[in-house]
């Protein structure tokens, strides 16, 4: 099992795909060259295109005889500058990490100044407009709990069930620094981004935070806010039952 640390700005999110570079290809042809056998991992989260890691996780199997603590060292060095192996470690061979219970956490930072700061471009959502940090957690205080969040993820989701549980969500203000975590047992397609372009809405003063409420009870897509882009946000990591 691999711990996976990345800066997605240059990637075309996490899955394989035929029209870009990918982290998954990305890890695939590194473990190839060092293990010597085809290799292709499994990853726990698909993170979108521009969306950021400090600990997202992927597994394999191989045959290689190499140290399973070690592999992550090696790794690193065939592996670009924007992506880094923060741990490696022996798992039973019928861990599958989309399949276990598990918490994920991830963070949606909003610089909220009057203007842009240059460094903090790939890794925060710039908004201008003065935003009101008390009334988005009243918001966020609507969604923690189990729910069907259909409203909060793309039409185009493939999910069985939209129900979901969020076991905490905060908005936390450090200077100009907004952030917004949540925790939860799973996500649908774009609920953590859709779920912080709705905050964003509330804190403005667009919506109210009792409007969350209702867009909750609609069950449609058209009552929530609109998706955050991609690169505010952060996968911070996830925690398994095992």
């Amino acid at each position: 099992m691999l711990t996976v640390a990345y800066e997605g700005t240059n990637y075309c999110g996490w899955q394989v795909q035929p029209n870009g570079r990918t982290i998954e290809a990305v890890l695939n042809e590194a473990l190839t060259g060092l293990l010597g056998e085809p290799i292709t991992v499994i990853g726990a989260s698909r993170t979108d295109s521009g969306v950021h890691s400090l600990g997202n996780v992927a597994v394999f199997d191989t045959e290689a005889r190499i140290e399973a603590e070690k592999i992550s060292y090696a790794l690193n060095q065939r592996l670009p500058e924007d992506i880094v192996i923060q741990d490696s470690k022996e798992v039973e061979r019928d861990f599958h990490p989309r399949r276990c219970s598990s918490v994920k956490t991830y963070e949606y930072r909003i610089l909220n100044r009057r203007f842009p700061l240059p460094m903090r471009r790939r890794d925060t959502y710039f908004y201008y407009r003065p935003l009101d940090v008390e009334k988005m957690r009243q918001a966020a205080g609507y969604l923690i709990g189990e729910h069907d969040f259909r409203s909060f993820c793309a039409p185009a989701t493939a999910a069985v069930t939209t129900v979901r549980t969020v076991y905490a969500l905060t908005v936390e203000k450090e200077g100009e620094l907004i952030t917004i975590r949540v925790s939860g047992s799973g996500f649908l397609y774009n609920m953590v981004r859709i779920i912080a372009g709705t905050l964003i809405q509330v804190g403005s003063g667009a919506k109210e935070p009792k409007e969350v409420e209702e867009m909750l009870t609609a069950r449609d897509r058209s009552a929530a806010g609109p998706t955050a882009p991609a690169h505010g946000l952060t996968m911070i990591g996830i925690k398994f039952d095992f």
